[in-house]
């Protein structure tokens, strides 16, 4: 036999409760508010154009402007720094030696050494290994 469902009131009903307070403070704020009309831009001149040109500190544009050039340089160094940092974050470690993506290469291993081959010290571009039927 299955029984309904039951309503469980508690303090856990409160933080929805200010969820939903905090929501109609708002609603009422947004409603009861007056906003001007859109100005827009005056002329036939391109915005698109004048924002690159604005990006680059170059004159040219149909609207005057600021230039950025030193703030696109300031993310474009930010961005290239967290990638370089996340490709060496992405490189993984076995028995203390840094691997490439492709294979593990270990430095004290000699040329003719065949207790390991190729095939066995791959790894997969996830870092992870191939594993064979028997579960080796």
């Amino acid at each position: 036999m299955t029984t309904r469902p039951r309503l469980r009131l508690g303090s856990h009903l409160l933080p929805g409760l200010i969820a939903v307070a905090l929501f109609v403070v708002f609603a009422a704020v947004f409603l009861t508010s007056s906003f001007d009309a859109p100005a827009g831009f005056p002329g036939g001149g391109s915005v698109t154009a004048s924002i690159g040109y604005a990006l680059f500190s170059l004159d040219g544009g149909a609207y005057p402007s600021e230039g950025f050039l030193i703030a696109f340089e300031i993310i474009d160094l930010a961005l290239v720094a967290a990638l370089a940092a996340a490709v060496m974050l992405a490189k993984t470690e076995e028995n203390g030696h840094i691997a490439g993506a492709l294979r593990f290469v270990s430095p004290d291993r000699d040329a003719d050494d065949e207790s390991e081959t190729d095939a066995e010290t791959a790894a997969r571009a996830d870092g992870g290994r191939d594993v064979e039927e028997d579960g080796r």
